[in-house]
């Protein structure tokens, strides 16, 4: 895994043994930015604290205690801090996960093959190219190892089913949405649909090459280097429709980039 920050990885190892002393620390692992092939210097270090129960915030606050800046007991996404080291100004992100919930986000796709409007796959992916930088009984090399197993094909057509038929063709598809967004003059509206549009489209893109999703950074760059079987024209396709938001070009390059997309699910037979 390309960590290969040395300040980044010896940090990170620090604090994962800050955490690892916790009664309630079942392992420690590190994912994100700095696990994938695109890490640059502006990459978070990203933990995952696994436990049967949510570190107290009051622990959480002593191991950021001499940060530049700390935000303890964030909740907007999942329950995390965030704090910026003083010694080397490298930004902090700790997610905290309890076991439960952590098994059934896997059952969800991996069992029962439950898709989602975009990003289905994201909570695999992060799992299984985790790096575990403590594991007190083996729980978390165990959970890796049912999150290499195959790209389960109900999951794949599961998501082709839920995400194709919003980005046009449905009433209320997401084209149809930019469209109307367009004759009111609503920009917000069309950039906010256009990216809606984009997290179906690659969370088809991934389920159709069997890649669990890596989440919202460089998704061209990834479909690009882990995905044999592309959209037609895709990074001439995408870049047209990004550089065409919020004007009236955005629906003709909208089409041209979902058209690439059906060629590709007739290529591979979901379509």
């Amino acid at each position: 895994m390309p960590l290969e920050n040395k300040a980044a990885l010896a940090l990170a190892e620090t604090i994962a043994a800050r955490f690892a002393v916790m009664r309630e620390v079942e392992a420690v692992a590190l994912a994100g930015s700095r696990t994938s092939p695109f890490a640059d210097d502006q990459s978070d270090v990203d933990l995952y604290v696994y436990g049967r129960a949510i570190v107290p915030t009051s622990l959480r606050t002593e191991i950021a205690r001499n940060a530049r800046r700390t935000e303890i007991g964030n909740s907007f996404w999942e329950p995390g801090d965030e704090w910026i080291d003083a010694e080397s100004g490298i930004r902090i992100d700790a997610m905290f996960r309890t076991i439960d919930w952590t098994e059934e986000q896997l059952d969800r796709v991996l069992q029962r093959h439950e898709a989602s409007v975009g990003y289905s796959t994201c909570f695999w992916y992060n799992v299984r190219n985790s790096r575990a930088m403590f594991d007190r009984s083996g729980w978390f090399k165990a959970l890796q190892e049912r999150a290499k197993q195959p790209y389960p094909e109900e999951l794949k057509r599961a998501i082709v089913t839920k995400n194709h038929p919003i980005l046009r063709n449905n009433i209320s598809s997401y084209l149809h949405q930019i469209e109307l967004a367009l004759q009111r003059q609503d920009p917000i509206s069309v950039n906010h649909r256009a990216a809606a549009m984009l997290a179906s489209y690659f969370d088809i893109v991934f389920a159709v090459n069997g890649q669990p999703h890596p989440g919202e950074k460089r998704l061209v760059e990834f479909a690009g280097a882990s995905c044999p079987n592309l959209p037609t024209g895709m990074v001439e396709r995408v870049t047209a429709l990004l550089s065409a938001l919020p004007d009236n070009r955005v629906t003709e390059r909208a089409n041209a980039m979902l058209d690439g997309l059906d060629d590709l699910l007739r290529h591979t037979r979901f379509l």
